[in-house]
């Protein structure tokens, strides 16, 4: 099983779901993801809310969700995905936040998980692992993972961790699930420095001029 992993960057337009822009985000995607020999309809986002106080919501869905969120208004509210069918993308939009590719290939099973502030704090990169443990019967030494560009602890430090960046946060609650840190593939693009990646958090402090969401990826083959 072979897993492949795509990264927009703002040059791809935003992939974020903006009501006045709409269509164009619609147009953005399925340019991106064409690019990559992805189709729309085979795709389902990871579509994160910020409205209740539960940031550990991860569903296994099949090939019925394929579109979900995408080119079809119906979304499925989660923190994250997981597929165990190849030819199933899992498309999840960025800006600042870590997305994690958490795959076991010989068993053919594959998460995506939004790693935000929000997540973290409710150790979601443990729990994580433990979903698909629990779920689907993983041994965490088995599992890969790998890390999307984020913010850095320079410019985005995690007061609740002694001031640690989200990567070094996740990696340490992903090796506190059982993930070898061989295993672990971080992204070394600190999305608050490179300006080919959408930062919210330098927009809301006036540092860039356009606010927006870049996307990872992701699907088995």
């Amino acid at each position: 099983m072979q897993i492949k992993i795509y990264v927009s960057t703002q040059a791809d337009g935003s992939m974020k779901n903006d009501g006045d822009r709409y269509t164009d985000v619609l147009d953005n995607r399925e340019k991106f993801l064409k690019k990559h020999a992805i189709k729309i309809e085979d795709t389902t986002k990871v579509s994160v809310t910020f409205k209740e106080n539960d940031y550990k919501r991860y569903k296994t869905v099949g090939p019925e969700a394929k579109g979900d969120g995408m080119n079809r208004q119906q979304e499925i509210i989660s923190d994250a995905l997981v597929v165990i069918k190849p030819g199933h993308a899992l498309f999840l939009p960025l800006a600042d936040c870590v997305g994690a590719v958490i795959y076991d290939q010989e068993k053919g099973i594959m998460m995506v998980s939004h790693l935000g502030r929000h997540s973290i704090e409710q150790n979601g990169g443990t729990k994580s692992v433990e979903y698909l443990v629990s779920n689907h019967d993983i041994n965490p030494k088995d599992l890969k993972v790998w890390l999307s560009p984020a913010a850095g602890a320079q410019n985005y430090p995690l007061f609740s961790f002694n001031n640690q960046g989200l990567h070094q946060v996740a990696i340490n609650q992903l090796l506190s699930a059982g993930v070898l840190l061989e295993n672990i593939d971080a992204s070394p693009i600190d999305t608050t420095k490179d300006d080919r990646y959408y930062s919210h958090s330098q927009y809301l402090l006036g540092n860039r001029q356009t606010d927006g969401r870049f996307a990872i990826v992701a699907m088995m083959a």
